[in-house]
């Protein structure tokens, strides 16, 4: 069992599961508590939780259960969204919201998942202006005068 977590601990990306198992394999190997929280910044709670649940369940137990939910739109149609968008001369946000619907079924709660594609696609969702708004007058005045 120690050569699998071992494995598993090389192998491992997250850094939550990465601690569960540092702290498990510390725990086997016979270091105290005290020394496991001042190496991994855990509580004694956690070292106590994981290492019972592991020799309980085994390495499963160590692995995140939640995983996120499916996104709206799969890798292959966001990529033909953001093709479409950058193939447009000129968009709107209707637009995309509508092409979306039509196209995919998609509806997104959020208008910050519409603005993700527009920034994927390399455009800007905010309104230009022909001005800067923020621009004194009488500071552009003494600018040109001087």
């Amino acid at each position: 069992m120690i050569d699998d977590l071992t494995t598993f601990i090389r192998s491992n990306p997250d850094p939550r599961e990465l601690k569960r198992a540092i702290a498990v394999q510390m725990w086997n190997k016979g270091y105290k508590h005290q020394e496991i929280q001042d190496s991994l910044s855990v509580s004694s709670g956690f070292i106590s939780k994981w290492t019972q649940r592991y020799e309980r369940e085994g390495m499963v137990c160590l692995k995140l259960a939640h995983r996120g939910s499916a996104g709206y739109l799969d890798p292959e149609q966001r990529s033909t969204v953001i093709q479409w968008l950058q193939k447009k001369e000129a968009w709107h946000l209707a637009e995309l919201q509508i092409y979306l619907k039509e196209e995919y079924g998609v509806v997104f709660k959020s208008k910050q998942s519409y603005y993700d594609l527009l920034a994927g696609a390399g455009l800007s969702w905010k309104k230009t202006q022909k001005r800067n708004p923020k621009t004194d007058p009488d500071l552009v005045q003494k600018k040109r005068l001087s």
